[in-house]
């Protein structure tokens, strides 16, 4: 049985994490819990760090206590370092935005990211922290890909609807099966224009261990995009994923 004060307060750091600064009153609201039960518990979170509260908005937003678990756990954690490294090696080959996410339920978290160091036109703006539908995304697409047709089914019943988040999104069950089928056997997962026009994205599962499920992705805009680009994408992806795999059987 879940222990109530503990749940709203990792309630209140999940969504902060997600959708940095709202207020008292969207905090209530989204997590339905009462502001009079609420308010004491934020106030012993700006106290302690943990939040934080602009005193010119009066908007809470995840606070340096909780930045310093982050990198306390980045520390402790073997694999981060290398993910970090072999990521910002990405980027300086393809020149584009490498992300790492996590499968959340039926939604990416994005964990990670790293961007490329250029002056190019058009920079992708993301961040750590926010959450999309995994149906959608090639990151979440990689990780729907390895689950088991039970797993999947519990994620995705057939009456449940796939919300039209771009023109181009996948709204239908069965096709969206048919898309993990075909990223099954060719080990990469694709998205066009199904969560942003004009953005497409490419990305691998990583198999580092047997708790978290996590995938490795570059996106980029669709003018950049050509055949050369698509295979040298891939190509560094792959590669990635076998450097990641292999070191984390090493730890």
């Amino acid at each position: 049985m879940a222990h109530k004060p503990t749940e709203r307060v990792l309630s209140i750091l999940n969504l902060l994490s997600a959708s940095p600064n709202l207020s008292l009153t969207d905090i209530s609201t989204q997590l339905h819990i009462p502001k009079s039960t609420l308010s004491p518990i934020l106030a012993e979170m700006v106290t302690q760090n943990y939040l934080y509260l602009s005193t010119d908005t009066n908007l809470y937003s995840i606070g340096v206590s909780s930045v310093y678990l982050a990198d306390a756990y980045n520390q402790t954690n073997q694999i981060i370092p290398f993910l970090k490294n072999t990521m910002k090696k990405i980027t300086n080959n393809v020149g584009e935005i490498c992300q790492l996410g996590k499968l959340d339920g039926d939604q990416i978290f994005y964990i990670l990211k790293e961007e490329p160091n250029t002056d190019t036109p058009i920079k992708i703006i993301s961040h750590v922290g926010k959450k999309l539908p995994a149906y959608c995304t090639a990151l979440g697409k990689a990780l729907l890909s390895q689950l088991s047709e039970q797993e999947f089914n519990l994620l995705y019943p057939s009456s449940k609807k796939l919300l039209q988040i771009a023109p181009k999104t996948i709204t239908e069950i069965a096709k969206l099966k048919d898309n993990l089928n075909s990223i099954k056997l060719s080990g990469i997962a694709s998205e066009y224009e199904e969560v942003n026009e004009h953005l497409c994205c490419f990305a691998v599962p990583l198999n580092i261990n047997d708790h978290d499920k996590v995938a490795l992705s570059i996106t980029t805009p669709i003018f950049r995009m050509t055949k050369e680009k698509e295979q040298q994408i891939k190509l560094n992806l792959l590669n990635a994923k076998e450097k990641i795999e292999s070191y984390a059987r090493t730890i």
